[in-house]
């Protein structure tokens, strides 16, 4: 079966959500399939361009009328899949339904081309109330043409319970995990760190820091911890300069946290797992009720389970809520119990393998398998 995976942007080293698209591509592609990976993005000359795995499908130019043309223009798309025969196409959600993408999408139908859209997040309209104000006006966009662009689809993906999602059907399955990319969690405690109550405890958190991910209820909890053992927040992943300035910076002024928080900004590679493997607990996401979600199945969980390494977080994942190696935090504003943790951590005994063993039916091999198999069968 030949497939075309559509996203509607470029991508990123740095990027997480980069990374997954590329391991979904590459678990298509293990069950046999023809995986085709279209993308919008800029050539080495700055025109902007349509690509199928590197080669340009059309150039749109450069300038505004350029900008606004491939926002339009989803004809390259259609002409690329007629000719190259392709069965299958599966879209990515980037909230920017239109007139012309859901002529885009009838086309496909009438050609017998079967589509999907995959949700990263659902709901997802909450997150934009923090973005800029020409965000917020896409969304509103997006929010008039949805249903008539998700009614030309076979079905919606979605990592939620949801069973229809803009009246569509949904087809429910986990984010994967890339066993290749990802290596086993190997703790190597950091010299003259222990405090006076024992060895020292150190949390590390991945994000492109968002308010869903609530970190803040981390630094309030580290702030009103009276313990005797030292406790360090690591954080990794890009934080905004005024979500800095506004959230961060006033609760670790509050409680003189300057020497507990290390923010380490943007790492990968090498860099990333000499960090985690510096850390015994991660931290997963706290705030997801912000954005008025309570169940999802992050991709970050999956990511920590599969190095091996015990998390915490408080929405519902049904892949992660009875598992020994977990620990829930309410879904609400309060400070996390870092005492808590110390207490679940001085009895923990898992090994980093036996954690990535429960995660093993998650790859992405077996979870874009199953999207294929609940529309062709």
């Amino acid at each position: 079966m030949k497939i075309l995976f559509l996203v509607y942007h470029g991508f990123s080293e740095h990027s997480g959500i980069s990374k997954k698209i590329h391991y979904q591509v590459k678990g298509l592609k293990e069950n046999g399939y023809d995986v085709r990976l279209c993308y919008y993005d800029f050539s080495p000359e700055g025109h902007r361009c349509r690509f199928v795995d590197g080669k340009v499908i059309q150039d749109y130019g450069t300038g505004k009328l350029a900008a606004l043309s491939q926002r339009l223009s989803y004809g390259c798309i259609y002409d690329y899949c007629i000719h190259e025969g392709i069965e299958f196409v599966y879209a990515r959600c980037f909230q920017n339904a239109n007139p012309w993408l859901i002529r885009f999408f009838k086309k496909l139908r009438k050609a017998g081309i079967h589509a999907v859209t995959e949700i990263p997040t659902y709901p997802y309209d909450a997150e934009f109330k923090t973005f800029y104000w020409k965000m917020r006006m896409e969304l509103k966009v997006d929010q008039l043409f949805r249903r008539s662009l998700y009614q030309q689809m076979d079905a919606m993906v979605t990592f939620s319970d949801a069973h229809k999602i803009f009246g569509q059907r949904t087809i429910n399955i986990s984010n994967g995990v890339d066993f290749d990319s990802i290596p086993l969690h190997s703790y190597t405690p950091i010299p003259n760190q222990g405090g006076v109550g024992g060895e020292s405890l150190h949390l590390i958190g991945v994000a492109e820091v968002h308010p869903w991910h609530a970190f803040d209820r981390v630094l309030t909890g580290l702030g009103e911890y009276r313990g005797s053992r030292d406790v360090y927040f690591h954080v990794v992943g890009g934080v905004h300069p005024n979500y800095m300035e506004n959230v961060f910076k006033p609760i670790i002024e509050k409680y003189h946290l300057q020497d507990k928080v290390i923010f380490h900004g943007t790492m990968f590679g090498h860099q990333l797992d000499e960090v985690f493997n510096q850390c015994q607990f991660a931290i997963g996401s706290l705030g997801r009720h912000r954005s008025g979600i309570t169940v999802i199945k992050t991709l970050k969980n999956r990511e920590y389970a599969t190095r091996g390494i015990p998390f915490i977080y408080s929405e519902q994942d049904s892949d992660f809520d009875q598992q020994p190696y977990v620990l829930k935090a309410p879904a609400d504003e309060s400070p996390v119990d870092i005492q808590q943790i110390i207490d679940f951590m001085e009895h923990f005994s898992m090994k980093p393998e036996e954690i990535r063993k429960t995660v093993e039916h998650l790859t992405w091999k077996i979870q874009m398998r199953q999207v294929v198999d609940a529309i062709v069968g």
